[in-house]
């Protein structure tokens, strides 16, 4: 089984293990607008970029690779006018775009875990085979953000707990709402290695560390990747 850890002397939560393998199984299968083969592509590619490797793709159209490269190592200048280009180039679309961007998030989380742990990378997950489903949701808002944004009642039932009693979360939750699933994935993520949403609004979150040194170890690290959320 994949992240099993062995041989490290080290406290790894089982909530952060379980968020990893539930980003692996993610990534393997089909989503809304890519196949499995695609996003595991997506995260290959993701891969080479960190380590400043060139790469091609027969899978992904070239806009796709040259967007997975901009993201991992020059995300610090995107710009409206690059994302505008991208999305309208051959093989792009907004909702292929924004699942794109939750596969190489997870991907190189997962990935960082690991390097900041001195451990070899976890290999990639083998592609389930199947097509993507091509639904989008039948609300979504241009509000003031690149890729449209979807409010609650454009959701499903079993979706509208993402926001909780409001209709619109925060930016960093709403930013992937054009696939709602990949809002969960993120909460999911963010509960095995920071803090759940809920726990956000607390503050002191029973962990190890105290709610001041978790933020002073986030904030050091975002800037460090140059990260000007």
């Amino acid at each position: 089984m994949a992240f099993e850890y062995a041989g490290v002397d080290l406290p790894i939560r089982e909530k952060t293990i379980a968020s990893q393998r539930m980003s692996w199984n993610m990534i393997a299968r089909p989503g809304r607008w890519w196949t499995g083969a695609e996003r595991v592509e997506i995260a290959r590619i993701g891969r080479a970029a960190r380590d400043f490797e060139a790469a091609r793709s027969e899978l992904l159209p070239e806009a796709a690779v040259h967007a997975i490269q901009k993201l991992v190592v020059d995300n610090a200048n995107l710009s409206r006018e690059w994302y505008d280009e991208i999305v309208a180039a051959q093989g792009m679309t907004e909702d292929r775009y924004v699942e794109l961007v939750a596969v190489v998030v997870h991907a190189l989380s997962v990935d960082e875990f690991h390097r900041a742990l001195g451990l070899e990378l976890e290999p990639l997950p083998e592609p389930v085979s199947g097509e993507p489903s091509r639904q989008r949701p039948a609300l979504a808002e241009q509000r003031d953000s690149w890729p449209p944004l979807v409010p609650k009642a454009g959701l499903r039932p079993d979706d509208q707990m993402l926001y909780g009693p409001l209709e619109w979360g925060a930016n960093v939750i709403s930013a992937l709402s054009l696939i709602p699933e990949n809002v969960r994935w993120l909460h999911d993520l963010s509960e095995g290695h920071y803090l759940s949403f809920a726990e956000m609004r607390r503050p002191d979150p029973l962990r190890a560390i105290s709610r001041p040194q978790i933020e002073l170890i986030a904030a050091r690290v975002s800037a460090l990747n140059e990260c000007f959320y």
